[in-house]
């Protein structure tokens, strides 16, 4: 079957299809009527050549009032979508391929099941982990983490990318001699005014700031900003104000407050501070993932590989300064990718090695979070998208 015409297979089993955006459900107290709130979509991403892993895209819907998820379907035939990322309309859902030939694929995802969108389209690198559309939904942006580089794709009419613009291939290395002989970029997105690309890159302690051209497509660099050696800087997440930016550091358990300058792009790196808590006794070694902050700007949420746990930060002076609130078992092993949703009152973490989504209630005072309830199983869940 070609990748044009991939459909979406529909099981029980694992990932299911969901049918709709979500039906309302009436309850009736004598002659008073109540619509519960409708169940929403959510993604998420696996790795399909992984032992256990899943067949491509699962599928779930939630409840927005207790989060819990239920299983509806899968979009088949996506090679390793470990990343996703929506189009500003929700209408196209974008997936990296990681893999040595490193590919993104497009699906519809409006109305009526999800399509898979063809062809798929390289990216000049290998291994793709992260991807994420210009605000202006013109460009798919995509970091090639073997390869060291990030790609530009133009999105053309439907949501479809097209073959890339731009592949930028960063250079240098850092002190670890088995996670940073060479580039490797982790992640990239565009600042909150939409006028910079920021890439981080976990090969060479390194982020960087480029300007996107929008008629050619391609990317000029302006900035690098220099990470503690050795650190090996995973993600990173802008305060709403766009004036702060947290740096999580995966090889150094660390998460690093920024200053952002709006016009110019320039980030600058303040002192790093311990995604644990003092005096933690680790098991085994510490890898910080995933980073996040509040709709409201108040807090900062970072999740820890092998501590399993989940970190919570107030953030303070004016999002110049975080402390920790709380760590928290992150419900599973391996909490790869922790996601809210769009109210900001869930939060999800896809733990990889344990093959569950455990879900939050997240506390709007105090940011602290509460388990939702049961985790929900999925196979080796590495990303969860909830819309």
């Amino acid at each position: 079957m070609s990748d044009a015409t991939r459909g979406v297979s529909v099981s029980r089993r694992g990932f299911g299809l969901l049918a709709g955006a979500g039906a309302a459900v009436a309850l009736t107290r004598g002659d008073a009527q109540a619509t519960a709130p409708a169940l929403r979509r959510a993604y998420l991403g696996t790795y399909t050549t992984q032992p256990g892993g899943g067949t491509g895209i699962g599928l779930a819907s939630y409840r927005p009032r207790s989060g819990q998820l239920t299983s509806t379907g899968v979009v088949a035939g996506v090679q390793n979508p470990s990343f996703l990322a929506l189009s500003p309309d929700r209408r196209t859902l974008y997936a990296v391929d990681e893999r040595a030939e490193g590919a993104v694929t497009a699906v519809r995802v409006g109305a009526g099941a999800p399509e898979v969108l063809g062809p798929v389209r390289g990216t000049g690198g290998a291994d793709p982990c992260h991807l994420s559309v210009h605000p202006d939904g013109r460009f798919l942006l995509t970091a090639n983490y073997t390869g060291g580089s990030v790609s530009v794709h133009p999105i053309g009419r439907g949501g479809m990318p097209g073959e890339a613009t731009d592949v930028v291939r960063h250079t240098g290395s850092g002190p670890d001699p088995e996670r940073q002989k060479g580039p490797h970029a982790h992640m990239v997105v565009t600042d909150p005014g939409g006028r910079y690309v920021v890439a981080v890159d976990l090969g060479t302690d390194t982020v960087h700031t480029y300007r996107l051209d929008p008629r050619s497509g391609k990317l000029r660099e302006l900035q690098r900003a220099a990470m503690k050696p050795g650190a090996g800087p995973r993600h990173l997440a802008f305060h709403p104000s766009g004036l702060h930016a947290y740096v999580v550091n995966e090889l150094d358990s660390s998460v690093v407050v920024c200053g952002y300058e709006r016009r110019s792009g320039v980030l600058t790196p303040g002192a790093p501070q311990s995604t644990l808590a003092p005096g933690t006794a680790l098991a085994e070694r510490n890898y910080p993932a995933g980073v996040l902050v509040s709709p409201d700007g108040r807090f900062v949420y970072v999740s820890n590989r092998g501590h399993d746990s989940i970190a919570v930060f107030r953030v303070e002076c004016g999002g110049g300064a975080l402390r920790l609130v709380s760590v928290v078992p992150a419900g599973g092993s391996y909490p790869r990718h922790i996601a809210l949703d769009p109210s900001g009152a869930l939060l999800f973490a896809a733990n990889q090695k344990s093959g569950t989504v455990a879900v939050f209630r997240v506390d709007r005072g105090t940011g602290r979070l509460a388990s939702a309830g049961a985790v929900f199983p999925a196979p080796v869940p590495v990303c969860v998208l909830p819309v």
